[in-house]
């Protein structure tokens, strides 16, 4: 019997290197991806089934959550808050969702535990990342032993986190030894076609491939 990791995919460079990296590892992939009316949805989602293609997940899970939408209080969700172009803000910036990712991974360990998984993966990064609280690996932690304090005695999930503590340029030269299809990702938090190249998100990415010394294969409007 096979050995499967449900991969939190938002179709970010971050999240599918996570999935490859639990692909090199043996595990069979089921991947998951969440819509929760962030502003790049459509392509965010375009991104997701391109990768879970292409890494040849074994199921698919494309989720729909329309709470963010209603709860707000995020410029990835409430366009009435614009999205920060001017660098990286002190404290926790605008673009910060709610307890997204303690909502994403409650998700995902019901999946996990229906398909009878005993990883997730979540592409969370700690120390090169905007700040976000649900990106601790603490916090991660303290959520898997949550998870398998709720689910069934049998069940036994483990939360990989592989790139919590790594810097973009680390994660860009990892995803190129990995043969991560970069040119299938999106990062941009405002745009669909070509992505802005000034939000927090492109600024980190475009940066990551500066200092790794390549380029990156996706289009930009300033870079």
């Amino acid at each position: 019997m096979s050995k499967k990791a449900v991969c939190i995919m938002s179709g970010g460079m971050d999240s599918t290197l996570g999935a490859y990296l639990m692909k090199d590892r043996g595990y069979e992939i089921i991947a998951v991806h969440f819509n929760y009316d962030q502003r790049t949805e459509k392509k965010e989602r375009e991104a997701f089934h391109s990768i879970a293609h292409t890494i040849g997940a074994t199921n698919k899970y494309d989720l729909d959550i329309g709470f963010f939408k209603e709860l707000g209080a995020s410029a990835l969700t409430d366009k009435s808050i614009a999205v920060p172009t001017g660098g990286v803000e002190k404290g926790v910036p605008v673009t910060y969702v709610p307890f997204r990712n303690g909502i994403f991974l409650s998700m995902a360990a019901a999946i996990a535990e229906k398909e009878g998984a005993e990883v997730i993966c979540i592409g969370v990064v700690e120390e090169d990342s905007s700040g976000y609280p649900d990106c601790r690996e603490s916090y991660i932690k303290s959520m898997q032993e949550s998870i398998n304090l709720g689910t069934k005695e049998s069940t036994n999930i483990t939360i990989e986190m592989p790139l919590v503590h790594l810097k973009k340029s680390e994660i860009v030269q990892a995803a190129l030894a990995h043969h991560v299809p970069l040119a299938l990702t999106w990062s941009c938090y405002q745009n669909e076609e070509k992505a802005c190249g000034v939000c927090d998100s492109c600024r980190l990415r475009l940066n990551g491939f500066k200092i790794a010394g390549v380029t990156d294969p996706i289009d930009y409007e300033v870079d």
